[in-house]
């Protein structure tokens, strides 16, 4: 961490290149013969090896657009995620004139074992070499987004709460986040707890909530307990400083924040985004839009009756300061979406239609 808060992104990069050349030699060139097939994403030869594709999306970029920059954004991804995830995003962003930099967090996009001994704090301090890059290239008055997926949404919330803290810190405009991990469900929460046997030899197993074979080329398949771990860490740090600094009534400076999630989640807690964060927000033009389960389908057993009312529970019963919108069916019998849109400070939904259907398999 000491080391990437003194470096810059030239030797950042220089150093991820060095961590992909030693994959290359110790794991994809050290193959067993039985490993040497089709769906191994370290063969050499296997359709998913990463190195085969016109752009290699496990590494960080830079993505440049035509003409002068109107901004920059700094794209966080998600854990066992790369930058990948994120690719698309920074892609229209480009296109709307913005510099887009996506960072690749320490330990991942190489084995999943780099998951094993990584600490949330190596995570804060490659967004701030990212930032500080950002800012490098294109200066302030220019806007500064911060995009996070998952894990890296409370990434991009913890460097905004930070940057409140720490004046030499450059300040987003606007934050926006992606089913952000503000607080994580019980399992993954306690996961952490199936580690503690793997401190002795014969119970190293221990220290993978999952260990299966890896063909998908920008995503570990393999689950390192301590990922787990790290990102619970990370939410109670974050939950802990949001509360501190409303208590202090210092959080003002807070860019707006909008925020995309799905009311029903496995590993992300839907309520926590609005109790733990939306509910400290001040008045700055955030939003938070949930998406329901599409009603048209007819799941039984697969859904639990609960996840039919799950927003109504969420939806606010009193006035708040942010925006409250939902993207949800126009009738039981159809896919078509409307969105029900609660304004700041109101309670009374406006009802817009969108045009638009829930994708085939999609619930």
């Amino acid at each position: 961490m000491d080391e990437m808060e003194a470096s810059d992104w030239t030797r950042y990069l220089a150093q991820e290149q060095a961590i992909f050349e030693s994959v290359r030699a110790n794991v994809s060139q050290r193959l067993d013969p039985d490993a040497r097939v089709p769906y191994n994403r370290y063969f050499e030869q296997s359709p998913v090896y990463p190195g085969r594709f016109k752009h290699d999306w496990n590494r960080s970029y830079v993505l440049e657009p035509e003409g002068t920059p109107v901004g920059v954004v700094v794209l966080l991804h998600g854990l066992t995620d790369s930058p990948f995830s994120l690719r698309h995003v920074a892609q229209r962003f480009r296109e709307r004139g913005f510099v887009a930099i996506g960072v690749r967090m320490p330990g991942h996009g190489t084995v999943p074992a780099g998951l094993t001994d990584v600490r949330w704090e190596d995570w804060m301090a490659a967004t701030r070499l990212a930032v500080r890059e950002a800012r490098k290239r294109v200066p302030a008055p220019a806007p500064l987004h911060l995009i996070g997926f998952s894990n890296g949404g409370a990434l991009a919330m913890k460097y905004s709460l930070d940057a409140i803290e720490d004046p030499a810190l450059p300040r987003a405009d606007r934050v926006v986040l992606l089913t952000p991990m503000i607080g994580i469900t019980r399992f993954a929460r306690f996961a952490g707890l199936a580690s503690l046997p793997a401190v002795l030899p014969p119970f190293a197993n221990a220290a993978w909530l999952s260990n299966v074979p890896e063909f998908n080329p920008f995503k570990y398949n393999s689950f390192p307990v301590n990922g787990a771990r790290q990102s619970y860490r990370l939410t109670d740090a974050l939950q802990a400083q949001i509360q501190r600094l409303a208590r202090a009534g210092r959080l003002g400076p807070l860019p707006p924040v909008l925020t995309f999630q799905s009311v029903i989640d496995f590993t992300v807690s839907t309520p926590a985004i609005l109790t733990a964060l939306y509910s400290f927000l001040p008045d700055n033009g955030s939003e938070i839009v949930l998406f329901d389960v599409n009603r048209t389908v007819k799941f039984g057993p697969l859904l639990r009756p609960s996840a039919y009312v799950a927003l109504d529970r969420l939806t606010p019963t009193s006035p708040q300061p942010f925006r409250f919108t939902a993207i949800v069916n126009a009738g039981d019998d159809t896919d078509a979406t409307l969105e029900r849109s609660i304004a700041p400070g109101q309670l009374q939904a406006v009802e817009r239609k969108l045009g638009l259907t829930y994708p085939p398999g999609i619930f």
